[in-house]
Parts: structure tokens; sequence; C-alpha cells
């Protein structure tokens, strides 16, 4: 009983509660703010990027020329989900467009070996939900957001797995052939200038749309996550395969709560024994809440040796980043990261794209 004492009431070194220093190299949450930070500026380099690379075209050259950045096309999930069908049921590389299947694949490994790690680790739009609920918290002075009722909650967190279904349905579908016939035609080519013209010109119903979801961000944690983003339903379907997952040691549990009041999808940690939810997204934030050494990790489980390997901050940070820029270099050494497309098509093209599909 002395012995089970003393590991009960171990504090996490460097704390006075669980929490570690914001600035200690050992805080998961530092390191997952230096992925979320570099994959935003990455993100937003892109767009940038990108809005002058159509420039260019549009102005028929007299605009300055930057080279398209082929990572725009992870902002093009239904195309990526088009070109993996094509690459499963061909057994080769899709024409066009071939990097959103890249990074779709990239998105889905992690989430196979982290849990839902892209959407609390990468995600560039779950990282403006989440600062746009702290910047809620902070400018209206609440202490905890609102929290739905659970006969309201879980079905409207039924509405991104209707979502997802319909854009598998409309993946799924379609022959190799069919996609091939869409991707090579004129809408195909510029569906990543037609998503650019949605953002341009957006129309009063998507704006008002937008204002909403952030309105609700503001006081919902995770709002568009939680509910509507048919990524992460179909990144959460795959983490369920995941062999890290969170597990609590009962034997130095205290029973204080922190772990559950501070996650962010709001799943009862402390009631469980190993997180297996598709609501998980490995963020180690109910890790960090935890002021008993050892009680919580995010871990795998080595039935043969019977114990845990225990992932720490700065070892997801380095794991996730490897398994993206991994796959996208194995796509640049086939030659397929750029889609073959000359300038002088471009330069037809692109001036007309909103007419294009109209």
């Amino acid at each position: 009983m002395i012995k089970k004492s003393r590991v009960r009431y171990q504090r996490r070194p460097g704390t006075t509660g669980g929490k570690l220093p914001w600035n200690d190299w050992r805080n998961a949450s530092t390191w997952r703010k230096f992925v979320q930070f570099t994959l935003l500026a990455i993100n937003i380099y892109i767009g940038v990027t990108f809005y002058y690379w159509v420039r260019y075209y549009e102005t028929g050259g007299a605009t300055i020329h930057l080279p398209r950045p082929g990572g725009i096309e992870g902002w093009l999930p239904i195309a990526g989900l088009m070109n993996l069908k094509y690459t499963l049921e061909t057994g080769s590389f899709p024409p066009i467009h071939a990097a959103s299947m890249f990074l779709l694949v990239s998105f889905i490994v992690i989430s196979l070996l982290f849990k839902k790690a892209f959407c609390s680790w990468m995600c560039p739009i779950g990282t403006i939900s989440e600062y746009t609920g702290k910047l809620g918290k902070k400018v209206f002075r609440y202490q905890n957001q609102i929290s739905l009722p659970k006969w309201l909650d879980i079905p409207l967190r039924g509405l991104k797995y209707l979502l997802l279904g319909f854009f598998l349905y409309i993946a799924f579908s379609m022959s190799a052939q069919m996609i091939q016939y869409f991707m090579m035609s004129p809408y195909g080519i510029i569906i990543d200038v037609k998503m650019l013209d949605f953002f341009r010109y957006i129309s009063l119903f998507a704006l008002i749309t937008v204002v909403i979801l952030v309105i609700a961000s503001l006081f919902i944690r995770n709002a568009w996550c939680r509910y509507l983003c048919p990524y992460g339903a179909l990144l959460g379907i795959f983490s369920l395969f995941s062999p890290f997952k969170i597990r609590r040691n009962v034997e130095s549990c205290i029973d204080c709560g922190k772990c559950a009041k501070n996650c962010p999808s709001r799943i009862p940690v402390d009631k469980l024994i190993t997180v297996r939810t598709v609501e998980c997204t490995g963020c180690m934030t109910c890790v960090e809440s935890c002021p008993v050494a050892s009680t919580l990790d995010f871990s795998l489980q080595v039935p043969t040796k019977k114990r845990q390997f225990r992932l720490s901050g700065w070892m997801m940070a380095i794991l996730t980043l490897a398994v993206l820029f991994i796959i996208i270099g194995i796509a640049m050494y086939f030659g397929v990261w750029d889609s073959p497309v000359p300038d002088n098509y471009w330069f037809h093209i692109i001036p007309n794209a909103r007419m294009i599909g109209h």
C-alpha cells in the first residue's frame, strides 16, 4: 500500500499540477504548436504562391511568375479520393492531380499509425478552429466553451459521416475510365483554380455559412471538426486501426478528472482504460493534464515484452512530419508530383476558368 501511494502522488517533473511549462522542450503542446504553425505557414505560402501563379496566366504573363505549388492539391480531397480509386483499379498513377492522392495517402498513413494526429497536429483548418475557440474564450471571458447535450451532440456528429458517404459515393461510383475522362477535361484540369475562385468570388450564401461557422467556433470547441469535417470522419475510421492509443493506469490514477475536462474531443478519458474512439486526435492534451507521472500516455502495447512504447511530443512531431515528407518525396521521385500541363494550355484555360462548368 505504501509503494502504491508513492506512485499515486508522484508529480510530473517540473510541474505544479501536471502541466509542463509552455517553453519546456518535453512539453507535447510545445511540439504540437511548432508543427501546427509550421504547417499553417506552409499552407499560407502555398496559397499566396498559387494566387500569383493563377494571376500570371490570367494577365497573359504581365504579372510576376511563381512556380505552381504542388501542395495546393492537399485542398482537393475529392480529387484525391477519385485518383486513389483510379490507382487501385488500374495499378498506375493518375495522369493529373496525382499530388492530391499522395497527400491523401500520407494523411491516411498518419491516421493508421498515430490516430487522427493530422487533425490536431497538422491540419490548418483544425489549427484555425482551435485558436478561434481560444480567442472566443479570451474575448468573452467564459470558463468553459459550450458543450451541447448528448441528444443534440450525437446526431450532429453524424453529419460529417453523411458528408463523407456522399463524397465516397461520388469518387467510388465512377470507373477508372470515367475518372480519367473527368480529370483530363477542362473542368478537371483546373479544379484547383475553381477552388481559388470559390473564395475570391464567394457567394453570399457561402459567406454567411463561413461566418456562422466562425461564430460557432468561438463558443463550441472545434465546431467544424467535430460536426462537419468529412476529412476528419474518414481519418477517424482509419484511426481505429492505430496501434498507438491513449492508455490509463488505473492503479496510479487519482480520479481527478482533469484529463476528461481538458480533452478537446470531450472523451471521458478518466472512465476508460484504453481510448479507442474515432474522436481521439492524439493531441496528447489529456496526457499533459494528468498530474500523476506514468498514469496517462500515448503508447503502443508490446504484447510479447509485456510493456509499452510511449510516444513523446518530439517523437510525434518528427514521425508525423517524416511520413508526410517521405510520401511527398516518393511522388517527386516518380515524377508525378507536378501535373504535366503545358504553359500554352494554362494561358488558354485559366482566363476562362469562371465560364468552365457553367
